[in-house]
């Protein structure tokens, strides 16, 4: 069984390439596990919805048959975690359910849209997935259930390690790993103040019929993630991505209403309720982010270099540093620590800002460097001191210094040979049919063999 098999294979195919819905006209069961059933246009629409998400270069080899496949497995793990009498909440299907269903509204603009290109309600859209997410929430806990004591051992790992040939080893370029404190500079309260006033004035001018809030959100927001579309969210009530004010807010509107000036951490934003249904709801919101002076970034500059002699003094931690005076609340929960995106600890210089690859251009690990002014990703001046934990060079992979690398990899095969075990011991216990059509699969070889037991 190939690997990217291993997980769970569900693509969702509400909706047709073409944005209408997928009919299709002529169907037929292809497989069979248990009681539970493959049909043709599964394999067909989960294809082209791979296609539809722009992924068609990544299709493996012979699609249908990889897809089939994939189906086979998630069938087996699902009837396995009905005879084990696994436990599903309907709650967790709910909320799947509900976080998918906010992916197509905003994909398609609007719940209204999303309803007119479907041809259904939304209860009907979740109604249709109820079944499928239920089925991948057993998957996945069988899944876990078959894997929850795998571990890997020091002497397993470098075992693996021994086994690959030297020159097929990966070469990493120079990484870093490091940590930083931030520092936001406040703006002055007649900066405030000012941006208050302006943020009414819109309001005003909305309300009045003299301009359309999108249009001056287009002219003046300062939110790069939603300025040019009319400053227009899809918001969910207990969604913890949006700042609480903000989501508050906007749930004491009524629809076509506009709030009065908030604070967010943000900046000071005016919000207009769009549609509202149930805990989602689609917003406008136009933010404002009073600038700061010389004056206010040297204070946060004066701050972070006072924060620096202690840590050179050893008088607090770095951690302990990040906790007390960093302006960024996410850091705090990981020391400073910055991440990739993968979660890795360790960055090359691809993965870093213009500003940070100079601040470390002349840093020694072990050492902090001194304050620095730089611009984020939200626009706003920032300070900061950074910390270079560590620095590798250019190598081939070696056990002293990637073995959390080696050991993951090395997991990763112990845990795929676990589940082909358990699938090699219990295929044969279960009633298998696959369609003569994919008689040709060479991947669908050992499913065959166990569907000619159950034939017979």
């Amino acid at each position: 069984m190939k690997r990217y098999l291993l997980g769970t294979i569900i693509l969702l195919a509400c909706l047709g390439a073409n944005a209408q819905v997928k009919k299709v006209l002529a169907d037929k069961i292809v497989a069979q596990v248990g009681d539970k059933i493959i049909l043709r246009s599964d394999i067909t629409n989960a294809i082209a919805d791979y296609k539809r998400q722009g992924q068609e270069a990544q299709l493996p080899a012979n699609p249908e048959c990889a897809f089939l496949e994939g189906q086979l497995i998630q069938k087996a793990l699902v009837l396995q975690a009905e005879k084990d009498s696994l436990p599903v909440s309907e709650d967790e299907i709910e909320a799947g359910l509900d976080n998918q269903i906010r992916g197509f509204i905003n994909a398609y603009g609007s719940k209204d849209v999303l309803e007119e290109v479907a041809g259904r309600t939304v209860y009907q859209i979740k109604e249709d997935f109820r079944q499928v997410f239920k089925e991948r929430k057993l998957a996945d806990q069988m899944r876990g259930k078959i894997l929850e004591s795998i571990k890997i051992s020091p002497t397993e790992a470098k075992a693996y390690y021994n086994k690959i040939p030297k020159d097929s080893l990966p070469f990493y370029e120079s990484e870093i790993e490091l940590s930083q404190v931030q520092a936001q500079p406040k703006a002055s309260k007649e900066i405030e103040e000012y941006c208050i006033k302006q943020l009414y004035e819109y309001k005003r001018q909305i309300e009045s019929g003299g301009k359309k809030f999108e249009q001056l959100c287009k002219l003046y927001s300062e939110d790069p993630g939603s300025k040019d579309n009319g400053g227009q969210y899809n918001i969910n009530r207990t969604n913890k991505e949006f700042d609480p004010t903000f989501t508050a807010t906007a749930f004491r509107l009524k629809d076509g209403q506009i709030s009065n000036v908030i604070k967010t951490k943000f900046g000071y934003h005016i919000i207009q309720m769009v549609s509202r249904s149930g805990d989602d709801a689609i917003v406008r919101h136009i933010l404002k982010i009073p600038p700061v002076t010389d004056d206010e970034i040297k204070i946060s500059v004066d701050k972070l270099d006072t924060v620096r002699n202690l840590l050179v003094k050893g008088k607090i931690t770095f951690g302990e540093a990040v906790d007390k005076f960093s302006d960024d609340e996410n850091s705090k929960f990981s020391g400073g620590n910055v991440t990739a995106r993968d979660g890795s600890s360790f960055l090359n210089i691809d993965q870093l800002d213009k500003d940070l690859v100079i601040v470390l251009k002349d840093l020694k690990p072990g050492q902090i460097s001194k304050p620095s002014i730089y611009t984020d990703e939200r626009g706003r001046k920032m300070v900061r001191i950074v910390y270079l934990k560590n620095r590798t060079q250019p190598h081939r992979e070696n056990l002293k210094d990637d073995y959390n690398r080696v050991a993951a990899r090395a997991l990763e095969q112990k845990k795929q040979a676990t589940l082909e075990k358990w699938f090699k011991e219990h295929l044969p216990t279960y009633f298998i049919t696959i369609d003569n059509e994919f008689k040709t699969c060479n991947s669908l070889s050992n499913w065959w063999k166990y569907a000619a037991n159950g034939a017979n």
